[in-house]
């Protein structure tokens, strides 16, 4: 019975693995104030969700994109704006940014994945 199990499990791991990593951005992350952004899949690709503190529940943003490279756009919430955005994935790590002048400036931040 355990054998099964485990097998089972294995399976189960190496069929769901290659959804992951295609798209990478998805789940939740962790910003450096302690904020958590989860992403999930929607009609514009992925779209970000404020998930703790004083934005809870907004939208961050949308991404379209795989691999690791994503572009969008991003809600700077306590602005009240919505720049062109672009994230990059790498592992457990993304670094998100807003940028203005087509792509020339742009602000960004480290996520950790959670």
């Amino acid at each position: 019975m355990k054998v099964q199990f485990w097998a089972a499990l294995a399976v189960s791991a190496l069929v769901t693995a290659p959804a992951f990593a295609a798209e990478p951005i998805v789940g939740m992350w962790k910003r450096g104030n302690g904020t958590m952004i989860e992403f999930a899949p929607c009609s514009a690709g992925f779209c970000g969700t404020v998930r703790s503190g004083e934005y809870n529940g907004q939208a961050i943003g949308t991404m379209a994109g795989s691999g690791g490279t994503y572009e969008g756009t991003v809600n700077v919430l306590d602005e009240g704006k919505t720049y062109r955005g672009k994230a990059t994935v790498n592992g457990n790590a993304m670094k998100m940014s807003g940028c203005v002048m087509g792509g020339l400036i742009c602000r960004g931040e480290d996520l950790a994945r959670q």
